[in-house]
């Protein structure tokens, strides 16, 4: 046991004055400050003994008062502090047997996190003390350490919940409005010369008002915020001198990350977090967290013990059938047990206190398929979502997938159930394919480009299930997606061996940066492309922070570990055409429903229905048939869109229709010459968008049924017939 500086009967902590020690009571968990005192309670099954841990300041290296909590409901450890406040620094050793071959790693030399601490006040000193092992030691994580590791911990902190949200209203915007914003906070505003320097790379730089005018005139509906739950830089990163950049190694799901704090570690990162969606849902724009609850920052069985191995690892994790080692579906060592009821809970009061608490509008789930693991299948029926689908709270915010892992049978686009949008993998795929020249069935494309039927609508699920992306925060920016056929992945010390070696790229002639100014023109014009499909497709597009700007990382495609220049937006560089051809296509989604319809379309080979949504056709002015379909060297094709019967209901009740379009693809290096089908389609057909380019067409080539229009190698043209 750790000797402490003081007993349990002192009487002043940090300045409080405490009034007394009470039993305090089961729920909620964490630490609850009521205005008078503070609550704390801690779920373990397996403990022996469970001992709080309180703290004079960040300095403290032991402890300035222990209690032990003798209170125990529902395996539940509680006690409650008159007079303590908050800002209080705490943490919590738990006794039981180091056993691990039966699954059990108590060691109370080791300070603990508390897995419902709301704040959490730095990072971790990397040290061999908060290994509950001897690290080193011949019989390994057999092995106990009897080193205290609380000097190399950060603390665990009491906050305030009184916030002044002004009337604050969540945008509750439609998935069928939606244009998505991935960004990281720090890549996003680092180096952003419009937002002063003390608030770069934080979420106070977020809510500046340089951030949201940009994102307001790019016209995105909202930003999906990479990992801001508390976490951890590996060990083996910080020691090469890198660190865990993008955040996918949660250890607090309450607490967001101080990392992005322009103030204090003892709560304040609390406040400017709601401070920051306070300032985004007033410009119109929600906040989506890409959460990671399908493993800790703990890592294996040669892991650190920081917080839930140390509490009770058996109630935790999914362990092996030698309960010594975890099954790990992730690629990180360890999977948490979404089918334990502690995990459950741990998982549902954390959705539930990010959307009460800090007014979350929703949330992208990292390895969503290991949540729906019962065994070693996945199973979309399982514990996770049912629990979801009858919450009256969580169900009705933006719940998105990414839906695979890395387990066996782990890939799972299009099984998600209903009320889950999904990032669409295939469309990503078949759209990169499409567009480098790849053989591919027109087929696919057609499927992806209408919002992928085949995977969602016999669900009775809608195109907006499908969440689509040229690029995300893992792989090539656009960019570099046109510029290397391979990744360049040196700069993160593991001999190129990291990151995604099948990447759909095409370097469109030079591999990287070059000065032929053809290459150059074709990459600007392929960029344009992939844009222009992405937003005039059905779903719901996400475009990756950056990507707009033209921004290069050099052709690494795993930048996990670079918090340097290689990650951060430079906004120096911007490609000033491409932003504002952005901006355009997002302004031409919003205002025209016939591209984010919220049904299926009726058409093309449906014989029955009598007036057609969609209709495909070849260069000739032809209908597609069944066996241009499946023709695979076929690289070009235009599509009808059918605005006049669209049949919206809109907000009031009114019948919304949209014009006419007529779409032409040519992924053909070659020109071709496309005779605009002579069916009643309308007299008149306006260009408005050529992606060879830069932006809309400015003068409207006028053309008419019957009349042929050449379209270049490898663009886009949209072709618009008004209403009248």
């Amino acid at each position: 046991m750790i000797t402490t500086k003081v007993s349990t009967d002192a009487k002043t902590v940090t300045g409080w004055s405490i009034s007394g020690i009470y039993p305090g009571k089961a729920f909620p968990l964490g630490a609850t400050y009521d205005g008078k005192g503070v609550n704390f309670s801690i779920y373990s099954e397996n403990a022996e003994e469970v001992e709080l841990c309180l703290f004079e300041n960040l300095d403290s290296e032991i402890e300035v008062l222990s209690v032990k909590l003798k209170e125990r409901e529902h395996h539940v450890w509680h006690v409650y502090i008159d007079g303590m406040k908050p800002g209080q620094l705490y943490g919590y050793r738990v006794y039981g047997p180091y056993d691990p071959p039966n699954g059990h790693r108590f060691n109370s030399n080791k300070l603990l996190f508390d897995p419902y601490a709301k704040a959490i006040s730095g990072t971790i000193e990397w040290h061999d003390a908060v290994f509950g092992y001897k690290v080193g030691d011949p019989d390994g994580d057999l092995s106990f350490s009897t080193t205290n590791s609380a000097p190399y911990m950060p603390r665990s902190v009491v906050i305030d919940p009184q916030f002044n949200w002004e009337n604050d209203e969540a945008p509750k915007i439609p998935y069928d409005k939606s244009v998505i914003y991935e960004l990281h906070i720090k890549e996003f505003t680092e180096l952003n010369a419009d937002i002063p320097e003390v608030l770069r790379g934080t979420y106070a730089g977020l809510a500046h008002a340089a951030s949201i005018d940009y994102l307001k005139k790019l016209g995105i509906t909202a930003v999906e915020l990479m990992p801001v739950h508390h976490f951890v830089a590996d060990r083996h990163l910080i020691e090469r001198g890198l660190t865990n950049f993008w955040g996918y190694n949660t250890i607090g799901f309450f607490a967001p990350d101080a990392r992005y704090s322009s103030g204090g570690l003892k709560g304040e990162q609390v406040t400017e977090f709601k401070n920051m969606v306070k300032a985004l849902h007033k410009a119109g724009i929600e906040v989506i967290l890409d959460v990671v609850y399908n493993h800790t920052a703990e890592g294996n069985h040669l892991g650190p013990t920081l917080s839930f191995k140390g509490i009770d690892n058996q109630i935790y994790y999914r362990l092996a059938e030698d309960k010594r080692y975890y099954m790990d579906y992730t690629g990180t060592g360890n999977t948490l047990d979404a089918n334990l009821p502690g995990v459950l809970r741990l998982i549902m009061d954390s959705l539930r206190y990010w959307i009460t608490e800090m007014h979350i509008d929703g949330f992208r789930f990292d390895l969503a398929a290991t949540l729906a693991r019962e065994l070693h299948d996945v199973n979309r029926l399982s514990a996770f979502f049912d629990i979801i689908y009858q919450d009256p709270l969580i169900s009705q915010v933006k719940l998105i997938a990414e839906p695979w892992d890395v387990g066996e049978g782990g890939y799972q686009v299009g099984k998600f159930p209903p009320g889950w949008a999904e990032w669409n993998g295939k469309y990503r795929d078949c759209m990169r394919d499409y567009w480098r020249g790849a053989d591919s069935v027109l087929a696919e494309f057609a499927e992806r480009f209408t919002g992928s039927a085949d995977l969602y609508k016999s669900d009775y699920r809608f195109p907006t299930a499908s969440i689509n992306f040229i690029t995300a925060h893992d792989g090539f920016t656009l960019s570099d997606l046109v510029s290397y056929n391979d990744k360049h992945n040196e700069a993160n010390g593991e001999n190129n061996m990291d990151g995604e070696s099948y990447n759909r790229s095409w370097n469109c002639g030079a591999e990287g940066p070059t000065d032929d100014e053809a290459i150059n023109n074709l990459r600007a014009q392929q960029k344009r492309n992939l844009l222009t499909t992405l937003m005039l497709s059905q779903g719901v597009p996400m475009l990756r922070a950056g990507d707009e700007t033209g921004q290069t990382k050099n052709g690494n495609n795993n930048t996990y570990c670079q918090d340097n220049e290689i990650s951060w937006i430079n906004w120096q560089k911007t490609d000033k055409d491409l932003l504002e051809f952005a901006r355009q296509l997002i302004r031409w989604r919003r205002d025209h429903p016939i591209f984010c319809r919220r049904r299926w379309f009726k058409g093309s080979l449906i014989k029955e229905v009598k007036v057609k949504d969609i209709d495909w056709f070849l260069p000739d002015g032809s209908e597609m048939t069944e066996q241009n379909w499946n023709s695979g060297f076929a690289k070009s094709l235009a599509v009808y869109l059918n605005g006049s019967h669209l049949n919206i209901t809109g907000a009031k009740g009114e019948v919304i229709n949209d014009d006419n379009f007529y779409i032409i693809f040519n992924a053909d290096a070659e020109p071709l010459q496309y005779k605009l089908p002579v069916k009643k389609f309308g007299d008149k057909w306006i260009e408005v968008i050529n992606t060879i380019r830069n932006g809309l067409t400015p003068d409207g080539h006028i053309f008419k049924p019957g009349d042929t229009i050449t379209a270049e190698g490898r663009s886009v043209i949209l072709l618009q017939n008004r209403r009248k």
